[in-house]
């Protein structure tokens, strides 16, 4: 067995087709996405389970294996995705993080605060600059993790790799983010633009480098339903505030309904563009970016539609609310019962001698369970219908053109990695699949 391949897996993968030969020309290779929602309903399901009963012990092969799952699902050109990470370099990752953050946690943050109670005598400082000193370890987390995740991605049997830069990644990020919130969000495609072209200039595919092409100003018509919603936000917000600034008591703000049911039309109007302007902003980026993005020739063409992608995340995240009130309207209701059971049932017109009967431990675990089911519950329906979806759409509006320039790319050395996504773990920076 090698370093690359893993028991804990999931299921043998089907068969790959051989890859294009040079007799066979091609103009373009077309994504496409082959999984299915009921497999990965079932798959979540039972890793979500064992990682309960193991009390989150089990998550890095939960992880290991719903990736590779999804990984396996995307074809590009008919050749699917490997995904031959190690769920044992995930674990001694996090522990690693641990130990460091432990570190951090309890001897920094006893000398920031020492600091703080003899100089400004309050712990305010200690908290501020102990959140500051998070933030570069949040953006260094966040560059390790895509490293990691690329060092074990393989597509036509060829790695991906991610040059070491963390450090670099995380002081860029501090320094547009200063620049963003200086000039009030208006240099916020500049951040997204290098931020991005910094990740991709030290990407590469065997021994292939990829290349960020294009300008930053490109980005700007992306934001333009997010500045419109701010727009309307403050157009009325601003009448609200201002009236309120200008009265000496609240029995003094007189508003006529009709200018009130304007603002307050405004208001909501404007908060759900800024919302929809947030995710048009995300995948409108990231389609333009892709396609100023080139390899040795070959070029990428996304085209995933906003829209789409903001119904998947409102229609997800519905269905998952709903699944999560089942365990919790449960669990409310074992709690109101055994309190009722507690002080009895004298005063209560209902027939509830059979609680009585009921051991008070077997009331904590059915409990619990409830409690770590709606967890469950959870982590399966965003699956299913929020990540399922999404991975679905963006792989089937993947398109790579010249894909005859990808015959002279060879094979490049492995990246050993040997903290993984260990500080992405302790951080939680989004890094689940």
């Amino acid at each position: 067995m090698t370093r690359d391949q893993s028991p804990w897996g999931a299921p043998k993968p089907e068969p790959v087709p051989t890859a294009p030969t040079p007799s066979e020309p091609q103009d373009h290779l077309e994504g496409e996405f082959l999984g299915r929602r009921g497999r990965l309903f079932g798959l979540a399901l039972r890793t979500g389970v064992l990682t309960i009963l193991t009390l989150g012990f089990y998550r890095f092969w939960m992880k290991t294996r719903l990736r590779r799952w999804y990984w396996s699902s995307i074809r590009v050109g008919g050749l699917p995705l490997e995904y031959v990470g190690d769920p044992v370099e995930k674990l001694l990752g996090f522990l690693i993080a641990v130990v460091i953050l432990a570190f951090y946690v309890g001897v920094v943050n006893l000398l920031l605060m020492f600091a703080s109670f003899s100089l400004f005598q309050g712990n305010f400082a200690a908290y501020l600059a102990s959140f500051v000193g998070v933030i570069p370890i949040w953006f260094y987390a966040q560059y390790r993790a895509r490293r990691y995740v690329l060092a074990r991605t393989r597509w036509r049997g060829l790695r991906f790799g991610l040059e070491p830069g963390a450090w670099g990644y995380a002081l860029r990020a501090l320094m547009h983010w200063v620049l963003t919130i200086v000039t009030a969000g208006i240099l916020w495609p500049r951040m997204t633009f290098y931020l991005e072209k910094y990740k991709t200039d030290r990407t590469s595919w065997g021994n292939a480098q990829l290349t960020q092409g294009g300008r930053w100003q490109m980005l700007f018509p992306s934001a333009k339903w997010f500045i419109l919603g701010v727009f309307l936000t403050a157009c009325g917000g601003a009448p609200l505030v201002r009236a309120g600034y200008l009265a000496n008591d609240l029995s003094d703000i007189n508003f006529e309904p009709s200018q009130f049911g304007l603002w307050f039309l405004l208001i909501f109007v404007g908060g759900l563009v800024t919302t929809f302007g947030g995710f048009y902003y995300r995948v409108d980026t990231l389609r333009r970016l892709t396609g100023a993005k080139e390899m040795n020739g070959v070029r990428l063409v996304l085209k995933a539609r906003p829209m789409r992608v903001f119904g998947i995340h409102l229609g997800g995240y519905t269905l998952a609310f709903f699944a999560l009130l089942v365990p919790l309207t449960m669990m409310m209701f074992v709690i109101a019962f055994a309190m009722v059971g507690m002080v009895g049932n004298d005063s209560f017109d209902l027939d509830l001698e059979w609680l009585s009967a009921l051991d008070r431990w077997l009331l904590i675990v059915i409990n619990i369970g409830l409690y770590f089911s709606a967890f469950l519950m959870w982590s399966i329906f965003t699956q299913t219908f929020i990540t399922f979806p999404l991975m679905r759409h963006y792989a089937e509006t993947l398109t790579l053109h010249n894909p005859d320039a990808l015959l002279a790319v060879r094979q490049r050395p492995r990246d050993e990695h040997i903290e993984a996504e260990g500080f992405a773990e302790a951080l939680d920076v989004g890094a689940s699949i």
